[in-house]
């Protein structure tokens, strides 16, 4: 395939399913046996490029395989579907097309453009599994990815927004203090989402915040990239699955939702802290509103304001 096959490659699943393994609970109960990272609903899709059994490519358990998955995309003499449906290299010429328009070839979308918005991440995380880091270069030297996309870190639907950003008395420790972020309550064990592209720069226990993850960002606008850091605390136990140095993209599940550290019960809270994790804190909700986040289908996810709904904090 060389670089550019994989290339395609990535570009499609971060496109179809943000590189994440899933299930279709709706359309195929038994999918969500299979190890999966999250739950789609696309029709009868299925795992990291969004297959569909009921176009041939392969059954529930062959598409809940991730190195199925790869072999069906790329296809070729020795692919699983022996050219039907189409993998990359059943495709004429397809090293002459654009990379966005080669994933189309296969994927066969409804929205052919989605692909090549996703070239400029692919490329990172390529350039980021390819290359040796150098000395004092944790990223390789390529720096954190720049990108404009910014999703909001929970799947819209599982969550209430229980504490605002502000003075207030900490439910547990009693004292009257900065609460630094936004609490969400949602049920332990809801996928954590990275906010926008970006690399970890950390992912370890903290005494407040129990399992804690902060990931480095550089966001475009109109004052040219602009760097900052979001950080996720109280995760479940277990749950990180990304390290310090990983590339992370924009709404890929890094985490669950959990109670460590000094909380009252399942929730996610969340820090937004432009300039870097060293600058202070703002307020994450009109930050989030002034760079639209969205959910993983598109649609909006922030509440209108109004009276906070009760639920655990931190």
């Amino acid at each position: 395939m060389g670089r550019d096959g994989v290339l395609v490659a990535l570009m499609a699943a971060l496109t179809e399913s943000h590189l994440r393994m899933l299930a279709n609970p709706g359309a195929y109960p038994d999918s969500t046996t299979y190890p999966h990272d999250g739950t789609g609903q696309d029709h009868d899709s299925l795992g990291l490029f969004q297959m569909r059994p009921a176009a041939g490519w392969g059954t529930v358990a062959q598409l809940m395989d991730p190195t199925y998955q790869v072999a069906a995309f790329l296809g070729g003499p020795t692919g699983p579907n022996h050219g039907s449906p189409r993998g990359l290299l059943d495709i004429p010429d397809w090293q002459q097309l654009p990379k966005g328009a080669a994933a189309q070839a296969v994927e066969v979308s409804a929205f052919p453009d989605r692909y090549a918005q996703h070239e400029p991440v692919a490329r990172a995380i390529l350039e980021r599994l390819t290359t040796s880091p150098g000395p004092g270069t944790p990223d390789g030297g390529s720096g954190t990815p720049v990108s404009s996309r910014v999703v909001f870190p929970l799947p819209a639907g599982t969550w209430t927004r229980a504490s605002r950003f502000g003075t207030r008395t900490h439910p547990v420790t009693g004292v009257r203090t900065l609460h630094a972020g936004v609490d969400y309550a949602a049920p332990a064990g809801t996928p954590m989402l990275a906010l926008a592209d970006g690399v970890v720069s950390y992912a370890g226990p903290d005494p407040r915040a129990g399992n804690l993850l902060v990931i480095d960002h550089t966001l475009t606008g109109s004052d040219g990239p602009q760097r900052m850091a979001s950080a996720y605390a109280h995760l479940s136990d277990g749950s990180t699955t990304v390290a310090e140095g990983d590339v992370v993209t924009a709404g890929s599940q890094v985490a669950q939702v959990g109670s460590t550290g000094q909380s009252t019960g399942p929730h996610l809270h969340l820090q937004i802290h432009p300039g870097g994790f060293d600058a202070a804190p703002v307020d994450p909700e009109p930050w989030l509103a002034t760079h639209s986040p969205t959910a993983l289908d598109g649609s909006a996810v922030l509440p209108a304001t109004g009276t906070c709904p009760t639920g655990a904090t931190s």
